[in-house]
């Protein structure tokens, strides 16, 4: 309790700051100096703040790094610094994926990576200098905060829920962020719900046998991924995606097989197998999967951004003590949904999280338009207890 009366009276001191006269600068961030300070700005805004997680600083100069990042191969991007008399104060990033464009038939750019110490005189100068540089670029429209990685990390500006961390590649940001997008004339594109599960109390009966029930009459399973034919997994995976997320969806496209592959290899080193789980017919052919992973939140919240020389080692040994996990992707094909299939992913991950001493799940991002997945969760006894917003603004 201490810790949260603290985080709210850090969260209030900034939002009633009062507005002050700085001479604000903006200029690109290009050199190693440059990247590095944009790398460290969280490190000024959030400091004093317990329920901030610092990322790991490698996986933000990765962020950086066209040949790491598959987001900045998807077309071009720039990245900006503030400083108000003459000090860091802020950074933003912004960038136009090509590849999504073309498929929604759209001129539009994103922004992501905002963070801005608490005087609106930054923010405008930071929001100026990006969408300046998409307008130039010849984009109509803008929208973020966008994922930095094309992932599904830190998508969404948090709007309500502040009164605890975030769990493992969830957005976290001051409330005043939500005043300066709307002083500066952003509006709301639309949100996304964060699903809290306890995990705690046994798992209903009536859950497991209407779960049994379903999988004997639609004849399918359940079972945790098999990394030892990973190909085949992923090929079975891509063509679960093209089978079914709609076309409609504003933010995103089915991937490449190539980017599934690359961002498997990325979530396999922090996965846990049991928490991937595939539902197949009983020849064997994908319907269904989802993704957990362990919320290394509780782990990087030690680390302070660095896992060498010996934060590798804190790292490993503090993995046992983790105690939730967040599930981050569910796709069930047309024709096997409303058949069970969701809520049998949903029981063989709570029960293996469970056997992994965890007492919190989260299910999230979920888009607001996906009614389909909001029933799921809540009917698996998610409570709504985060929102993030996707903003959009003419340009």
């Amino acid at each position: 309790m201490a810790n949260a009366a603290t985080a709210i009276a850090h969260q209030e001191r900034k939002d009633v700051a009062a507005p002050r006269e700085s001479n604000v600068t903006v200029k690109p961030a290009v050199t190693g100096r440059d990247r590095r300070e944009f790398i460290r700005v969280p490190w000024l805004i959030y400091r004093g703040d317990p329920f901030w997680v610092p990322p790991l600083l490698q996986d933000m100069r990765d962020t950086l790094n066209i040949k790491k990042n598959p987001l900045l191969k998807l077309g071009p991007h720039a990245f900006f610094l503030a400083y108000r008399d003459g000090k860091i104060a802020g950074r933003i990033g912004v960038g136009i994926d090509e590849k999504l464009n073309a498929a929604k038939k759209r001129k539009e750019g994103y922004f992501t990576l905002f963070e801005s110490v608490a005087d609106y005189a930054v923010a405008r100068a930071l929001f100026d200098a990006g969408l300046n540089w998409l307008r130039e670029k010849g984009m109509a429209s803008v929208t973020g905060p966008a994922s930095p990685t094309n992932g599904d990390d830190y998508r969404g500006l948090l709007i309500s829920g502040f009164g605890s961390p975030p769990v493992l590649m969830d957005s976290y940001n001051p409330k005043y962020y939500v005043d300066f997008l709307d002083r500066y004339g952003f509006e709301k594109s639309f949100d996304r719900f964060a699903y809290w599960f306890d995990l705690r109390p046994p798992v209903p009966e009536r859950m497991i046998l209407g779960v049994n029930y379903a999988m004997q009459r639609y004849q399918f399973t359940v079972d945790p991924i098999d990394l030892k034919k990973l190909d085949s997994e992923m090929v079975g995976i891509k063509e679960i995606i093209d089978r079914t997320m709609p076309e409609d969806w504003p933010d995103m496209i089915p991937p490449s097989l190539e980017e599934i592959r690359a961002e498997a290899q990325r979530l396999l080193q922090v996965a846990e197998p049991d928490l991937i789980q595939i539902a197949r017919t009983l020849d064997g052919k994908p319907i269904g999967f989802s993704i957990a992973l362990p919320d290394y939140n509780q782990v990087l919240a030690r680390l302070n951004g660095r896992l060498f020389p010996f934060g590798i080692f804190k790292l490993l040994w503090l993995k046992r003590t983790i105690t939730g996990a967040r599930s981050f992707i569910m796709f069930v094909v047309p024709e096997f949904q409303k058949k069970g299939v969701s809520g049998a992913i949903y029981l063989k991950t709570f029960q293996a999280a469970r056997k992994m001493g965890y007492v919190y799940g989260e299910g999230s991002t979920i888009g607001e338009f996906n009614l389909r997945m909001r029933r799921d969760a809540e009917g698996a006894s998610g409570q709504h207890y985060k929102t993030y917003r996707v903003y959009a603004k003419k340009l």
